[in-house]
């Protein structure tokens, strides 16, 4: 897996990709991340990368010229690479979108800043349009981080236990039941006895239930697209049955 990251601000990928997980799938070659910055595309001496917009209006525009040459630099190198443009335009990211990402071994991620990108950039080389959440970042720098720790994960190896991945949130539609570690009892609160009880046939379905029950509670619009058994819409039924 490879990202290729277009920005003006390398500096802030420096730390994320030296912690944890992301160093060690760095450090194993499970995937690179490979950092460009879009100042030595430019076309003048001053590394000029933003100007002002045509029809007037506060703030500036990146150029298409940086952008778009260093895209064509990196697809001139691998034709199969994909570009994704970083913006609140975007397609939302959601579970099944990152595993439709990670299907894609070279993604490279374009981060505009201050009031956007010049129009023909979009029309010219990008691919597809992804936002992270309905709100207003400084750039696309973050929204990228997001995006390459997201798809990582799914790579085989990147984390300890294949189980990790089906059983988190969202990875079936659902939120994650409640997790509980040593001791069993702190400040009055207990672990649930049947996480005790040795039973994983028991402990299973306890699990199922509060998956269902937290995602009915907080998130219950998941519950249009995930996949219920029978048991699943009984159990929900139920709850839908108890006054809030």
């Amino acid at each position: 897996m490879i990202f290729d990251v277009l920005t003006i601000f390398p500096g802030i990928f420096t730390s994320p990709l030296q912690e944890s997980l992301l160093k060690k799938a760095l450090d194993k070659n499970l995937l690179q991340v490979r950092i460009t910055n879009l100042r030595d595309f430019a076309l003048d001496k001053h590394r000029t990368t933003d100007d002002y917009p045509y029809g007037g209006g506060a703030g500036m525009v990146m150029k298409p010229e940086p952008i778009i040459l260093a895209v064509e630099k990196i697809k001139s190198e691998d034709p199969t690479a994909q570009t994704i443009l970083l913006t609140p335009q975007g397609e939302l990211l959601h579970h099944n979108l990152v595993r439709e990402l990670s299907k894609h071994h070279h993604w490279i991620l374009i981060c505009g800043r201050y009031e956007g990108l010049d129009e023909r950039v979009r029309l010219s080389v990008v691919d597809r349009e992804i936002s992270i959440g309905d709100y207003v970042l400084n750039g696309g720098e973050i929204p990228a981080l997001v995006v390459i720790e997201a798809v990582s994960r799914l790579i085989p190896g990147f984390l300890g236990s294949s189980q990790s991945v089906a059983e988190e949130s969202f990875a079936q539609g659902l939120l994650e039941y409640p997790q509980y570690t040593r001791p069993p009892v702190f400040r009055g609160m207990a672990v649930p006895e049947i996480l005790l009880s040795g039973n994983h046939a028991q402990i299973q379905a306890w699990r199922r239930r509060e998956s269902l029950r937290r995602t009915f509670l907080r998130r219950p619009e998941l519950l249009e697209r995930a996949q219920l058994s029978e048991e699943d819409k009984k159990f929900l039924e139920s709850l839908r049955s108890v006054p809030r």
